[in-house]
């Protein structure tokens, strides 16, 4: 292969990449004319072979290809055909990569009377304590809080809070964003125990949306225990008012005057006349 490498002047690979009737004349072979369609492009595979493409009329695989290899030993040697396959075009329809069945469960999709038990090697969990045959060092174990068989590993506790930390009820979403104060001093929150006291606890709230769930220190809601609104009347009132749609009347006295004095006014009216 390196000599033929070195002393191949071009004539193997333009060999190749004429042999497009000899391609076509194999793939109708395998397959028939009417499923062959044109002649759509040539790839090379090394220095003595290459596959040429063919549209495949085949029911069921659009945007499939037929591929035909052909390779040729040398200057002197005809060109021969090694393989005819059907392969996937860009726009061919094909499966999704297979993924196996423990793979495929999502967060929700367990149900009532689903089993899923975990991997035999799951980073997420370590043994908690060596077990014993000792029904004594079982018990002791057992009162001493070391009763169950796994804990969370450190991986398994960083995957959780991260995962938290991005969630609905983390201080990124939009609730904690409008929030009037952070969970953190608020009297319904519960921190939780262990290496994620610092960060998360649970929601003891009932009015709250995160009551009963994990939320971080830094998510906030409208509901929390210091929040005072100061409640005032709806309709804006002024400190003075004054009420002009409504008139007081008030009756108004003739002025008295005196008998004598009215006498001699009208004699000295009669006396100018």
């Amino acid at each position: 292969m390196t000599l033929l490498l070195t002393l191949d002047d071009g004539s193997v690979e333009r060999a190749l990449a004429e042999a497009v009737d000899l391609a076509r004349e194999a793939a109708v072979e395998e397959a028939g004319a009417e499923q062959v369609g044109a002649h759509v492009g040539v790839s090379r595979e090394d220095a003595v072979s290459a596959s040429h493409l063919f549209e495949a009329h085949v029911p069921g695989y659009r945007g499939w290809r037929w591929s035909v290899t052909v390779a040729n030993a040398g200057p002197d040697t005809p060109v021969t055909v090694s393989e005819v396959v059907l392969v996937p075009g860009p726009d061919a329809l094909i499966a999704p990569q297979w993924v196996p069945w423990e793979r495929r469960v999502r967060a929700g999709d367990l149900g009532v009377g689903d089993i899923l038990p975990p991997d035999k090697d799951d980073p997420r969990l370590v043994p908690a304590y060596l077990r014993s045959d000792d029904p004594a060092v079982e018990e002791v174990a057992h009162e001493a809080g070391l009763g169950r068989v796994h804990v969370m590993s450190r991986f398994g506790r960083e995957e959780a809070a991260t995962r938290w930390h991005r969630g609905e009820f983390g201080p990124r979403s939009d609730m904690a964003r409008s929030a009037p104060a952070h969970c953190g001093t608020c009297g319904f929150y519960l921190p939780l125990a262990g290496s994620l006291r610092a960060a998360f606890g649970v929601c003891g709230n009932e009015i709250a949306p995160a009551d009963g769930t994990v939320v971080h220190v830094e998510y906030g809601c409208g509901a929390h225990s210091e929040v005072e609104v100061e409640v005032t009347s709806s309709v804006p009132v002024a400190e003075l008012v004054y009420d002009d749609s409504l008139l007081d009347m008030e009756p108004v006295e003739e002025p008295k005057t005196e008998t004598g004095a009215t006498a001699d006014v009208e004699t000295a009216s009669e006396s100018a006349e």
